[in-house]
């Protein structure tokens, strides 16, 4: 069957309008799944220690603290910072930041790293203990200390701790956060949010504030 001229135009009218359609709802199925995708991604601010410094999965509020097990002034801050966090029913999340000038905090912190894959509980009493006892602990008595401690809580201490040096990584991954945000000196301290509003973050630089510090932040006031 032949076709006018005038009938061809118009198919030929209606299948450009029709792609024209298709190539718009197109569009715009991409753009709301990009829309949905940036929405699901973690925002980021383009600042290092608000990128970096986040309560962990289901807390609103936090305390970080970089530390070294060899740290005078670490072991007096850490019953302070233990006591505020049970008191303000909030978390602490360690992050072990040894400075080269102590002789045995690196390898402390990696027992303590082997101690917290048995249990939380056993890393934090690792820490208490190297912190109660710093003035006694020395790098020849440092594996003795930590197997009369293993057989007090009941664990086993192997010879080779971190044989493939997974432990380590971790405290690698530790200084090289505390480098990236501007780390100083041990111990430091922040109380950290999830929330949008206020600073995400806040340094603690005077102790004896910590808890009011904490509550401010459960307020959305910090």
């Amino acid at each position: 069957m032949r076709l006018t001229r005038f009938t061809s135009a118009l198919i030929m009218l209606a299948a450009t309008a029709a792609w024209g359609q298709g190539t718009m709802a197109k569009t715009a199925t991409a753009k709301k799944a990009s829309a949905k995708s940036t929405a699901s991604a973690p925002a980021r601010t383009g600042d290092p220690k608000a990128d970096a410094l986040k309560p962990p999965a289901g807390a609103k509020v936090a305390i970080i603290e970089f530390l070294d097990l060899q740290c005078p002034d670490c072991a007096r801050a850490y019953p302070l910072v233990h006591d505020v966090s049970k008191a303000e029913n909030v978390p602490v999340v360690f992050h072990d930041f040894p400075l080269p000038m102590h002789n045995w905090s690196y390898q402390a912190a990696i027992i303590g790293r082997y101690f917290d894959s048995k249990s939380k509980e056993v890393g934090d009493a690792w820490r208490a203990y190297c912190f109660t006892n710093q003035p006694a602990i020395t790098p020849d008595n440092l594996t003795q200390s930590a197997q009369k401690f293993a057989q007090d809580h009941g664990v086993a201490l192997p010879f080779l701790v971190d044989p493939n040096g997974k432990l380590n990584d971790k405290i690698q991954e530790d200084l090289a956060l505390g480098k990236k945000i501007g780390i100083q000196h041990t111990p430091t301290l922040f109380v950290v949010t999830n929330s949008s509003k206020g600073q995400p973050f806040v340094e603690v630089v005077d102790r004896s504030q910590l808890t009011q510090m904490i509550e401010t932040a459960k307020a959305g006031k910090q």
